[in-house]
């Protein structure tokens, strides 16, 4: 830019000729901060070979989210009727009826209850245990994918961390290299590459974070649901018969 304006033509012999080719030049040499600009693929590839197991846990965090989503989900379903209908099936006497019941609606509740009624003229602590073990596999079976959920959040920024101390070692082994002729070009790579690892390692790991609270959430509500039905079909057992 200084070499440009030190080179214009002497005062009251600029025409639109000598404006238009300035113009031009300052035009030409701005256009390749145009192009200058970062995209999710560039930080892939400057953030160094971190960065691939970093994007692994990323995919793997958004599958795992969603699939156990959808699975919770739809294990959260249940007919706010079906208890009432299983205590009129018992008082009724109809075991077998409560049986089919249990075996037509598909859901954690309906499987504990099902094997409760199977028990039915054992002492009530057989029954209890034997609800309480289907009970574990079925949150088992929900929790799964969980472990590697967690294990994600913590580990992304641990990668990323670490891409940040491998960064910074080669920046300052190009600086021990470079001796007298250090120049910012020579650091700018492997400090690049420490500042994108950091912030791709906390930003998957906080997203997991936050992907896992919310499942362990649904969870702990499908827990609470799961406590409050034994508990009603232990005292549907201890009810008189009408």
């Amino acid at each position: 830019m200084y070499f440009w304006l030190f080179n214009l033509p002497p005062h009251g012999s600029l025409n639109r000729t000598h404006m238009y080719h300035f113009l031009l030049q300052v035009t030409t040499a701005a256009e390749p901060a145009q192009y200058a600009q970062m995209n999710f693929w560039t930080l892939l590839t400057k953030g160094g070979w971190l960065m691939y197991p970093i994007a692994l846990l990323s995919v793997l965090s958004v599958y795992i989210f969603v699939e156990r989503y959808l699975a919770i989900r739809a294990a959260s379903r249940q007919d706010p009727l079906f208890m009432n209908r299983i205590r009129d099936y018992i008082h009724e006497g109809s075991v077998e009826a409560a049986t089919a019941l249990c075996q037509s609606t598909n859901s954690p509740v309906a499987r504990m209850i099902e094997k409760g009624i199977q028990r039915i003229g054992r002492p009530l602590s057989d029954i209890n245990t034997a609800i309480e073990n289907v009970g574990r596999q079925e949150i088992f079976a929900l929790e799964k994918g969980l472990p590697t959920l967690a294990s994600a959040a913590g580990g992304a920024p641990m990668l990323g961390f670490l891409g940040t101390g491998a960064g910074m070692i080669r920046a300052f082994y190009d600086m021990s290299m470079a001796g007298n002729n250090v120049d910012i070009q020579l650091l700018s790579s492997g400090i690049y590459q420490a500042m994108v690892t950091t912030v791709a390692g906390l930003t998957v790991g906080i997203i997991a974070y936050f992907f896992y609270n919310i499942l362990v959430a649904k969870i702990e509500k499908i827990v609470h649901r799961l406590e409050t039905s034994t508990s009603e079909f232990i005292d549907l057992l201890n009810e008189p018969a009408l």
